[in-house]
């Protein structure tokens, strides 16, 4: 079976400066550079979805003890790397997949498509991105590294002059009873416009009102709420229409969309590459 990913000419080639190039600390974040790199992202994702979430591998993903598919041949995968650890160029403890219109079409469509009609997102007149497949070693699990995340993203984001960003973000578990208030908070409060609206497809649309909503406490769902999804939602983002089981990662899918207009200037600050030195902040 062919490996995984581009090769390191196709990620890097006619680009004189890194897109993405910030550090804090010990913490590095820039896109995968060769083939190895990429194989540690894949391998980190193998580790945090199948070995400690319980997600269900193909034999094929059990013998090389990798998570990955068709869609890391087209992506970009963000990175944070550990400088003080692994070989020079650090151990990958962090990663993103970032898939733009371009890479999407080369491929025949978005990742998202296999869960949602995206058809609003395809009409959006300005660059996209799907954001997917992200996850952190259980040992960086902080603040540090999801800013160092998010500033990656942002530069990214800058770089394209993307306006629009979407993905898939989960719940744990597939029980719907497990998670009802939080989804029927995330239908009732931060449904995205029609504009924008992605919607499950029929064949696994999840009705989100999983109860009323005078039955939700809007502070305790939302505090229940997957860090990731709290840090869309912190960005202005809105959810799809319908969520989505998901049996072989063992979770509840969503559709985020977030209008990078959106972004509070909060965040514009923390995230633009201008910052002094290229420093992270340490405050939320």
């Amino acid at each position: 079976m062919a490996r995984t990913g581009p090769t390191v000419r196709e990620n890097i080639a006619g680009r004189p400066e890194r897109i993405v190039d910030a550090r804090s600390h010990n913490l590095a974040v820039r896109l995968a550079e060769s083939q190895a790199e990429i194989d540690a992202s894949l391998s980190l994702r193998y580790r945090v979805f199948y070995e400690e979430m319980a997600a269900k591998p193909t034999p094929e993903m059990a013998r090389r003890r990798q998570d990955f598919d068709s869609f890391d041949g087209v992506c970009d995968h963000l990175l944070v790397l550990d400088h003080s650890r692994g070989a020079k160029d650090g151990e990958v403890v962090g990663t993103y997949r970032l898939i733009r219109r371009v890479a999407a079409e080369r491929h025949g469509g978005f990742y998202t498509a296999n869960e949602y009609d995206i058809t609003p997102l395809l009409s959006f007149p300005g660059e996209i991105l799907e954001l997917g497949r992200s996850c952190v070693d259980a040992r960086y699990r902080n603040r540090a590294t999801m800013q160092l995340l998010w500033r990656g993203i942002a530069d990214y984001v800058l770089h394209y002059n993307i306006g629009l960003l979407f993905g898939c973000a989960s719940l744990p578990g597939t029980d719907p009873l497990r998670v009802g208030e939080q989804l029927a908070y995330l239908y009732n409060y931060h449904m995205a416009p029609e504009s924008i609206r992605p919607r499950a497809l029929a064949s696994r649309y999840l009705d989100m009102r999983q109860c009323g909503r005078d039955e939700i406490d809007a502070g305790r769902a939302l505090a229940a709420l997957p860090p990731l999804i709290k840090g869309y939602l912190r960005l202005g983002g809105f959810v799809g229409d319908g969520a989505v089981i998901d049996e072989q990662f063992n979770t509840i899918d969503v559709c985020v969309v977030v209008k990078t207009d959106k972004v509070t200037e909060k965040y514009l600050k923390h995230y633009t590459r201008d910052e002094a030195g290229g420093r992270i902040p340490a405050s939320d």
